[in-house]
């Protein structure tokens, strides 16, 4: 490219930021105000009341509605003794890294009386994502979802359907989570494990002394849009409706090329649209819908099963709305717990739609190329104290062995400030730095090293990495989240990833766009996305409990050169720590 069409280019690009930027260029977007005061109420399931934090006393919490464009300003009020942080899960919060969310990452929290305003501008985005908290474990009762419709006049790139609803799945604990990972990383040990999972909030009828069930009425013949979320702390879950086909056609907010399935495995973190086309006349019958967990792990789990009641209702009000008796029941049929296949297949069915509506923007060449191994391992017990967990030592997760120690600080605001110096590195390793057969026998030593470091990327780098699980305390599935980005998902496979001969049959055509993916039990993938939002990003596992142990590390992306490509000033009632 000539010194000229350089110069143009930086015009071009000048014109874009800056009608981009212009409020008066608005495409009749809005700003919407909400406000989460986060409280304590009693809630009662499985015969069990507990006292717990809430936002606007609901349990799930409200639902953020806004259209592509919008502003968003939610200012939250923290009412309760735990601290609070929340995140927008898979908005791009381009520009606007300070309302990204993550406790010590991007924010200190919000203590007992105050309170933080969160405001950023969805860009691009339509479909379903969800906010939750991002402190400690906080975010099992704080949780509800985000619905982003198209701009006014661009329609569905599928049927509008009937009716569009919410279907968001959570665990359930009779005592109080914070308590539970307390006392796990003060013993080592693993965490106990929730009662139940829930639909919407509610259990369902398959456990004892349940009372709550979620009813999906709906009428023949019509088509509805379910807007699937996990919002579960722990657990992986397969979920089916008796004796009805789903339609994927969207995930984690992006669009995909159409395809039928009787389960979907939906990964903590990732939302998935399905659309599901009624029977043609009223059926004698009732329709179960279930949820159960996928478990690839050695450790503990919850081993039930959630469901809800799908059930018709008359096509015509004329008719008498007393419920039918003596209907049949039907009951789905789910995969093994540890049906490795059945996840390895649906993940290769998911192919964004890649037309010129909706393009896939895969980098097609590399700057930065990573190789994380993810995983478990251990940690010394601390002298003078007994320890639960392997062989006497601590639990610990980790990415390339590194264990993510979070700093008493916020990594953004060094980083913004300019003063990294102890608070954190930039050394994290591109590659394993102790190699071993990943998927084969485990090293004898399994200890991990704790750190705050991070990788440096270049403003507009494109960027593959390929994660790798590993054996260490047992192979195992770990849905991946990218804080401020979507990644094109390239290739998968199982074992140990070979960089000579694997990246020949990556996708670069229609890959999957995500913002949370299931690295394989055994196996790997592998991602790419371009560095074009500057800030700290946290990429960690969406299982909790993986997290409280560290398996994490965080990406910090420099400025462009454009005022459209930089960090905005952090606000001026940024919570401080």
């Amino acid at each position: 490219m000539d010194a000229a069409s350089t110069i143009s280019m930086a015009t071009l690009l000048l014109a874009l930021c800056t009608l981009l930027a212009s409020p008066e260029i608005s495409w009749a977007s809005i700003t919407r105000h909400y406000k989460f005061d986060i409280e304590m109420r009693n809630v009662t399931r499985l015969s069990h009341t507990r006292s717990m934090a809430t936002v606007n006393g609901k349990f799930p919490g409200p639902k953020i509605v806004a259209r592509d464009g919008d502003r968003i300003i939610v200012r939250v009020v923290n009412h309760v003794k735990n601290n609070i942080t929340i995140h927008w899960h898979g908005i791009r919060q381009l520009q606007t890294g300070w309302a990204d969310g993550p406790a010590y990452l991007t924010q200190c929290p919000i203590r007992t009386g105050q309170s933080y305003v969160y405001n950023f501008t969805i860009v691009g985005q339509r479909g379903t994502l969800f906010w939750h908290a991002h402190f400690s474990w906080m975010r099992a009762t704080l949780y509800g979802p985000i619905i982003i419709l198209p701009r006014r006049g661009v329609p569905y790139p599928f049927a509008k359907p009937y009716k569009e609803i919410p279907i968001i799945f959570g665990e359930w604990f009779n005592v109080d989570p914070e308590a539970i990972i307390a006392q796990a990383l003060r013993t080592g040990a693993g965490p106990n494990v929730s009662d139940a999972y829930t639909i919407n909030g509610l259990p369902g009828p398959l456990y004892n002394r349940s009372k709550d069930t979620f009813k999906l009425k709906v009428k023949p013949g019509k088509t509805y849009l379910l807007r699937m979320i996990n919002a579960a702390l722990n657990d992986e879950l397969f979920f089916s409706i008796a004796n009805h086909t789903l339609t994927v056609v969207e995930v984690d907010a992006i669009y995909t090329k159409p395809f039928d399935t009787d389960i979907v495995l939906i990964t903590p973190g990732q939302t998935t649209n399905v659309l599901l086309q009624t029977k043609p006349t009223l059926p004698n019958a009732t329709f179960l819908m279930a949820a159960r967990p996928y478990a690839t792990g050695l450790g503990t789990f919850d081993n039930t099963t959630t469901a809800g009641l799908l059930e018709y209702l008359p096509p015509t009000v004329c008719l008498p709305s007393t419920p039918a008796k003596n209907l049949t029941l039907f009951k789905p049929t789910l995969p093994s717990l540890n049906d490795t296949a059945f996840a390895a297949n649906f993940s290769s069915k998911r192919r964004s739609l890649a037309n010129a509506q909706f393009p896939a923007n895969v980098p097609q060449t590399v700057d930065r190329r990573f190789y994380f191994t993810v995983g478990l391992g251990t940690s010394p017990c601390p002298k003078n104290q007994t320890c639960q967990g392997p062989n006497g030592t601590m639990f610990a997760a980790s990415v390339n062995n590194i264990s993510f120690a979070l700093p008493s600080t916020t990594l953004l605001e060094a980083h913004f400030l300019g003063q990294s110096k102890g608070v954190y590195t930039t050394d994290f390793p591109s590659n394993p730095p102790f190699p071993f057969n990943y998927t084969g026998t485990p090293p004898n030593n399994t200890f991990m090293t704790n750190g705050t470091k991070v990788v440096v990327l270049p403003f507009n780098a494109s960027v593959e990495v390929a994660m790798q699980d590993t054996s260490i305390q047992g192979a195992e599935s770990h849905p991946l989240h990218l804080h401020g980005y979507n990644f094109f998902v390239v290739g998968q496979g199982s074992g140990n990833y070979d960089a000579t001969k694997d990246p020949a049959n990556f996708n670069l055509v229609d890959p999957i766009e995500m913002n949370t993916v299931g690295v394989p039990a055994g196996g790997w993938v592998a991602i790419r996305f371009r560095a074009d939002n500057p800030g700290v990003w946290f990429m960690h596992c969406h299982l909790d409990v993986h997290t409280s142990w560290g398996l994490g590390m965080a990406w910090v992306v420099t400025d462009g050169l454009l005022p459209c490509q930089k960090l905005l000033p952090p606000p001026s009632d940024l919570p401080k720590c």
